[in-house]
């Protein structure tokens, strides 16, 4: 090995070579940063949150002896850290101060524990963030959307500046360094210069892995109709006989649908198939700027209702089973109001499936951080100047919801410890972004979060019917799940109480996406369900419910194949009038 002699000594040429490889790495992302950073919208953002800030702590000092007690108890708590550092130092065995929540990923490595640094330091820590809430949280001078906005950012800056996210003050980032000699720094500093000149967020998996129709979305089909708005998809049978009544699925447009049909082993719609319907899904066009005066109403319209008229059609089946996911599920109940509503239609749905989905928007959990009037107010133009709403921006929103888990984790894992995502097909899809068209965003936003008015009888005008949803009188059946930051469950049940006929509420372990894509092999998360009347509040309707085991699939498949009819000999995709046009996914899901 060559050596460089220096006045401190002798230098390998492995040393060289490496910082020579992080000083080229570093001046790849410097330049990137400089040319791809917005620095006016940087200067907006951070002087909003620094006035909310501001103003929490003009507060404080209204209430000096709030302030005082709480900086007293964080001192307390420093005071007690430091004797038991001592005594840790003496070997001797004390009682942490504190210690991180058992849903806290981020500490798992035994030297946070066994290591004196790394442990004091993880103390230190999470005792300055639970004073910073203590400071800032709970602040009555603040508006209650102020409150939910100072806490939910106050969490977004304590955990970005958590030690795991600092190669220096992380000991399996250090470890990792020493094993490959630094080789690991200098992948890391590659793979964060790739991210920014590919003008792409954290990168969470491998996109190579999957290929639409390869190993994701593979569920055999056919589309067999196309408008501007949606093609519609109808699946191949696998068994010989199926239910009469047809299954349609609509999936949300924030995403693409295949979030039902991942991997062979994820893919809700070809366990559904597999269970003998004849299942039908929505797959939704990716707007660009030709889309900006595309509106709610034209959702509806050239979506469920357009989507029934030919699975009617097809299938020579006057009813049909609906399924509607999170913003599926929203203009679900939309179009069922306007088929009560309206004076030419009857309505054709036969029973109705909600997963995940919000209809009471009172309590929109930490998503209505971003919804008040002066946020809505400023992506309207936004959008107004692009024509849509990126989809960059509502993935960008969905993962601080969960920043820890989506994007801290990948911070390290990719650019501290130097390797690569992993090939997982759910985070394929949470990456394959679309956009929102601007009319049809803002009206979302506004009718729905800010104004709540699918919840009040006649409160909306769809297709130019008020509807009230109090008159869908069908069997529903709603699938929550305990840990939804998107569609927290205690709202979705708030909805799921608007509708007069017989309603099921179904809740899931796990969180909006996870919960919901629960195949029974895999035999991960439970669920809770009740078949009493529902009561009038979440709580009081978990109280009464029971946990069971396993996928909750099979228990909602058992309720509705009530309201599926008889079996008769299965259906080929397609008709003489509808003739297949390509096979599934289609194209609209490669846009």
């Amino acid at each position: 090995m060559q050596e460089l002699e220096t006045e401190s000594g002798t230098v390998s040429q492995e040393y060289l070579t490496l910082l020579a490889d992080l000083n080229r790495q570093y001046g790849r992302i410097s330049t990137s940063m400089m040319s791809e950073v917005d620095h006016s919208d940087i200067a907006a953002f951070t002087l909003s949150i620094a006035t909310l800030f501001a103003n929490a702590a003009f507060g404080n000092a209204l209430d000096p002896e709030k302030f005082i007690k709480t900086q007293a108890a964080a001192l307390n708590k420093f005071a007690s850290l430091a004797q038991y550092t001592v005594e840790k130092m003496n070997d001797g065995s004390p009682k942490p101060i504190i210690v991180p929540s058992t849903d806290d990923s981020r500490f798992r490595s035994q030297q946070w524990t066994e290591n004196l640094w790394f442990d004091v330091m993880k103390q230190s820590y999470l005792i300055g963030s639970e004073y910073l809430q203590g400071i800032f949280g709970a602040n009555e001078k603040l508006s209650q959307q102020q409150k939910k906005k100072l806490d939910f950012y106050l969490n977004q800056w304590t955990d970005s500046m958590s030690p795991t996210n600092f190669a220096f003050t992380n000991p399996d980032v250090l470890e990792q360094a020493r094993k490959t000699k630094g080789r690991s720094l200098v992948k890391g500093l590659e793979n964060f210069a790739n991210d920014i000149e590919a003008g792409r967020g954290v990168k969470m998996v491998e996109s190579e892995a999957f290929e639409l129709g390869r190993n994701i979305a593979t569920t055999p089909g056919m589309v067999i109709a196309r408008n501007r708005l949606a093609e519609l998809i109808q699946y191949s049978p696998t068994t010989d006989q199926v239910y009469s009544r047809p299954v349609m699925i609509i999936p949300p447009w924030i995403n693409k649908y295949y979030i039902l049909d991942l991997s062979e082993k994820n893919s809700f719609i070809r366990w559904l198939v597999s269970q003998g319907y004849t299942v039908f899904v929505i797959s939704w066009v990716n707007p660009d700027e030709s889309f900006r005066h595309t509106g709610f109403d034209d959702y509806v319209d050239c979506g469920p209702l357009w989507a029934s008229k030919i699975i009617r059609s097809i299938t020579s089946e006057e009813k049909i089973n609906a399924i509607g996911y999170c913003l599926g599920g929203t203009l679900l109940a939309s179009a069922l109001g306007y088929l009560e509503s309206a004076q030419d239609e009857k309505n054709f749905i036969s029973s109705a499936t909600f997963f995940a989905t919000m209809i009471d928007f009172a309590e929109p959990g930490d998503l209505g951080v971003f919804v008040d009037e002066a946020t809505v107010s400023q992506l309207e133009k936004t959008m107004n100047e692009k024509g849509y709403l990126d989809g960059k921006s509502m993935a960008s929103t969905f993962n601080m919801m969960r920043s820890n888990d989506l994007i801290w984790h990948f911070v390290i894992n990719n650019y501290l410890l130097g390797k690569s995502p992993g090939s997982f097909d759910l985070l394929f899809w949470n990456s394959d972004s679309t956009r929102m068209p601007a009319e049809m965003h803002a009206y979302y936003l506004r009718k729905m979060y800010i104004e709540n008015l699918l919840s009040q009888p006649n409160g909306l005008n769809i297709l130019g019917n008020p509807i009230d949803l109090s008159k869908v009188k069908i069997p529903t059946f709603f699938a929550s799940t305990q840990l939804d930051h998107i569609a927290p469950w205690r709202s979705t049940y708030s909805g799921a109480k608007l509708f007069s006929g017989k309603t099921r509420f179904l809740l899931g372990e796990s969180g909006h996406i996870a919960g919901i894509i629960n195949p029974p092999k895999r035999k991960k998360y439970g669920y809770w369900t009740s078949a009493k009347q529902l009561p009038e509040n979440a709580d009081q309707w978990l109280d009464q419910a029971r946990h069971r085991e396993g996928s909750w699939w099979p228990e909602w498949e058992k309720w509705i194949r009530r309201y599926s009819g008889d079996q008769e000999t299965a259906r080929q995709p397609g008709s003489e009038q509808y003739q297949p046009l390509c096979v599934a996914p289609g194209d609209y899901v490669k846009l």
